[in-house]
């Protein structure tokens, strides 16, 4: 034991014990398949918005994403602002969260929570609380991927 912990009183294991027994259980296989279909769902619909774009509006296959995604974005936007996501992602869970719609979700319903406070101070400065972290790491791994394939590269790896 170091210096921090302390042993627990007779008390607290109780009531360790009985918050174990109450916590209902996670039903991780039917949760696993859910999300699974959710995320594979968006995915589906996210290729058919590519397909739309390169056949009925020309654009280039390695271009056609950018509107697609742009187009996820809007609609996850939008099922935020009407309360229609949050029940489609308390069934499919982590399917909705991993997504593009999900970080979309996340600042839409952040601006919609604090705009109370203003556009300025409560939307412009709060709807990046949740999504400015995902933002940042996001942006620092590509830094440090891309010095990784510059270093291999300079000494003549790939």
């Amino acid at each position: 034991m170091t210096g921090n912990q302390k042993k627990a009183t007779p008390a607290q294991k109780e009531y360790q014990e009985l918050a174990k027994k109450t916590v209902p259980k996670r039903k991780v296989v039917p949760n696993t398949i859910r999300a699974f279909l959710a995320g594979g769902l968006i995915c589906t619909f996210s290729q058919g918005l590519q397909e739309i774009f390169i056949h009925f509006f020309h654009f280039e296959k390695s271009q056609a994403g950018n509107p697609g995604s742009a187009v996820l974005i809007m609609l996850s936007a939008l099922l935020t602002g009407l309360g229609v996501y949050d029940h489609i992602s308390q069934w499919a869970g982590a399917g909705t969260a991993v997504p593009i719609t999900g970080f979309a979700n996340s600042i839409a319903s952040a601006a919609i929570e604090h705009r109370s406070e203003g556009y300025v101070l409560g939307v412009g400065g709060n709807m990046f609380k949740i999504a400015g972290p995902v933002i940042v790491f996001g942006t620092f791994s590509a830094f440090v991927v891309a010095i990784i394939k510059l270093t291999i590269k300079a000494i003549g790896g790939i």
